[in-house]
């Protein structure tokens, strides 16, 4: 599902509330943070993820990394959070279906 702004705000808002699960350190990408992503994100679809100070790579470039391996969307990077979005399609969340309504 691609995101117009008007549900980028939406999951902005809806993830204002989450506290980050996943935090990324010194070790930066690797494919072991991306199939902890893939399992915190399968079940609740939006994630807040935590860029730690000792992490060498830039946020950006992570934040993108992840993305793509993942095949999540990006919501939002603020500061040194990354917002990502990924729809289960097996079994919808309750924001998923408000998400479409948006």
């Amino acid at each position: 599902m691609k995101l117009t702004s008007k549900k980028r705000s939406f999951l902005r808002k809806r993830a204002h509330e989450l506290n980050a699960i996943v935090r990324i350190g010194k070790d930066g990408y690797s494919d072991t943070l991306v199939q902890s992503i893939l399992d915190a994100i399968g079940t609740r679809e939006l994630i807040k993820i935590k860029i730690l100070q000792n992490c060498e790579e830039d946020k950006v470039e992570i934040a993108n990394k992840i993305a793509d391996g993942t095949d999540a969307e990006i919501v939002g990077l603020v500061g040194r959070t990354v917002i990502l979005y990924k729809e289960n399609k097996e079994k919808p969340s309750e924001l998923t279906l408000e998400l479409k309504r948006v």
